[in-house]
């Protein structure tokens, strides 16, 4: 079932509407809320709420790319889920090192929300994005929206584990400067 006869489902408010969304993207979430979570439940709970998400938001909502639009679903679910788990304490897993290597091109996360309409970022943040190669704009969203490791995006792109981080360095820097020129930094 494609995308469009599987949002119809959801227009109609056919509860087949979620049955096809698991079907076809549920390996999908899976990987994101693991990459975050690496906990099962946890990842099957934020599937679980994922589909309710999108059951509640489709309609009003008519998604372009439903891969994408549930893929930001459960990547913000299980960010907000690994927030509330590691409250108060500083873990030490990928998400973590993923902030902090963040942390070297933009200030806190608290300044920014209250410097910048986080819409006008957004759109900086894609206008970066495109400007890079294909490679690294892949290897940069794989690390930085997906939250996969190093050793993971290396394996894929059949490069050292080093080399790719050494990318993501670079990139980093990029964004640093780009952020910088555009007056966020």
């Amino acid at each position: 079932m494609d995308d469009a006869q599987i949002i119809e489902l959801y227009f109609r408010r056919n509860q087949d509407a979620v049955r096809e969304t698991e079907k076809e993207y549920g390996a999908y979430c899976f990987s994101i809320a693991d990459n975050i979570l690496h906990n099962q439940q946890d990842d099957e709970e934020c599937i679980s709420d994922t589909w309710l998400r999108a059951w509640n938001s489709i309609p009003p909502q008519k998604p372009a790319r439903l891969k994408l639009f549930l893929g930001k679903i459960t990547r913000n679910l299980a960010f907000d889920r690994y927030r509330q788990k590691t409250a108060g304490k500083r873990g030490n897993g990928e998400f973590t090192a993923v902030l902090d290597e963040l942390a070297e091109c933009v200030a806190s996360p608290d300044d920014v929300e209250k410097s910048f309409d986080a819409r006008i970022l957004r759109q900086r943040l894609n206008d970066f994005l495109k400007s890079l190669p294909q490679r690294e704009r892949q290897i940069f969203l794989k690390r930085y929206f997906y939250a996969e490791s190093v050793k993971n995006i290396a394996e894929e792109f059949q490069i050292s584990a080093n080399y790719c981080t050494v990318i993501l360095k670079r990139v980093r820097k990029k964004l640093q400067a780009y952020l910088e020129q555009e007056g966020f930094l």
